[in-house]
């Protein structure tokens, strides 16, 4: 279950207009924060990350499940069964205590490394080497354009990194 304050983070991202995934990135945060505080492990980041995803889907966050053919059809049916349950307002059924309570024994018996920095920029990198170098290149420019740095900001950063670029250590 996500915290309260989780919640109220992912719906006012969506009152500011963001977009699903970033509203969904509140859940995933949260997640790998749990498991960083020792209450559950995961086997890998990718399945820490998609245990956040899962979260967000059945809190509401309007985040569709993956395409055919770019994940396993047991992942997307998993992802299409929260969405789902999500979606429906007040319908969503008392969960099953013993299958819940196996589900966090069994993420309990996995590593907390899961959620390390390195395991996270490991996932990142292999994630951004999927992708065609015109796509990245796509992501950096849209980055760009959503940074609230303005001008004179960004140029003062740039001289401020050059000057600590060019200082040598003894």
């Amino acid at each position: 279950m996500p915290k309260q304050r989780t919640i109220q983070r992912a719906r006012q991202a969506k009152r500011q207009g963001k977009a699903p995934s970033t509203q969904a990135g509140e859940f995933v945060k949260d997640t790998i924060d749990s498991i960083r505080e020792g209450k559950h492990g995961a086997r890998s980041a990718k399945q820490a990350i998609a245990i956040g995803l899962s979260k967000a889907r059945r809190a509401g966050v309007d985040l569709p499940p993956p395409k055919k053919g770019t994940t396993s059809a047991r992942t997307r049916k998993s992802a299409e069964q929260a969405y789902e349950a999500g979606q429906k307002e007040g319908a969503a059924h008392k969960p099953n205590p013993k299958r819940s309570r196996a589900a966090t024994q069994a993420l309990k018996r996995e590593p907390k490394s899961a959620a390390s920095s390195t395991a996270l920029s490991r996932l990142a990198k292999q994630q951004a080497r999927k992708r065609t170098a015109s796509e990245r290149s796509a992501i950096a420019k849209k980055a760009a354009r959503t940074r609230k740095a303005t001008s004179a900001r960004r140029s003062g950063t740039a001289r401020k990194a050059a000057t600590t670029k060019g200082r040598k250590k003894i």
